[in-house]
């Protein structure tokens, strides 16, 4: 899709109603539906987080914009996400925590970017973290510039194959805490993407698809 349509789209988009579990669900690891609807992940006292799924042209087309994380001790490695990390102490607020680990791990600048609206945060069991997703758009062409020390690469991700359903397939994965994991994932650019990031998208995409339907 041209960005110039996209775009006409937004006001829709910020309009629709956010699906939550149920959209979470479609791509959640079958032993991580019985969290999705569970409250008492507070007790557990997560850390807190924010990420960016950021929309942008390309030669004027949409694309949405994913890292590959280096490999690190922790259960994230090597892993696709989005721009993100966790709550700093001299951050105001969720909002700002997306914008400012978006600029340190790619190199785009919180005044390049409009924050459209929040989705719903989500819970991640491995790493105890509690996850707040903000959808943001560029207007302008996007020249990434990855802090190698925790991107190997920054994934550009057109928008017409994000919401084609023929990008998600069944796969399986080794975790650290099961062995021959089936999953549901998005692949992305020959990636797999699975897991939270996967279900962040899920809402994205579903939310993204009711506005333009």
């Amino acid at each position: 899709m041209l960005f110039i349509d996209f775009i006409k789209y937004i006001p829709k988009i910020q309009k629709e109603k956010l699906l939550s579990s149920d959209a979470h669900a479609k791509m959640a690891p079958l032993e991580r539906i019985s969290f999705l609807k569970e409250i008492n992940y507070l007790d557990k006292k997560p850390k807190k987080a924010a990420v960016l799924m950021l929309f942008y042209p390309k030669k004027g087309v949409t694309h949405l914009a994913l890292i590959v994380r280096n490999t690190y001790p922790g259960v994230h490695s090597s892993q696709i996400g989005f721009p993100g990390g966790k709550v700093e102490l001299e951050d105001l607020d969720l909002q700002e925590t997306a914008l400012r680990e978006t600029h340190e791990e790619v190199g785009i600048h919180p005044e390049k970017i409009q924050v459209i609206k929040p989705f719903s945060e989500i819970y991640i069991p491995p790493s105890n973290f509690l996850v707040y997703p903000y959808m943001g758009i560029s207007h302008e062409e996007l020249q990434f510039i990855p802090d190698l020390h925790e991107v190997k690469r920054v994934l550009e991700f057109p928008l017409s194959l994000f919401l084609d359903d023929a990008t998600i397939s069944k796969v399986k994965m080794t975790t650290s805490y099961a062995t021959d994991l089936e999953v549901p994932a998005f692949m992305v650019d020959k990636y797999v993407v699975w897991g939270a990031t996967a279900m962040m998208m899920s809402e994205l995409k579903e939310n993204i698809k009711n506005a333009i339907i």
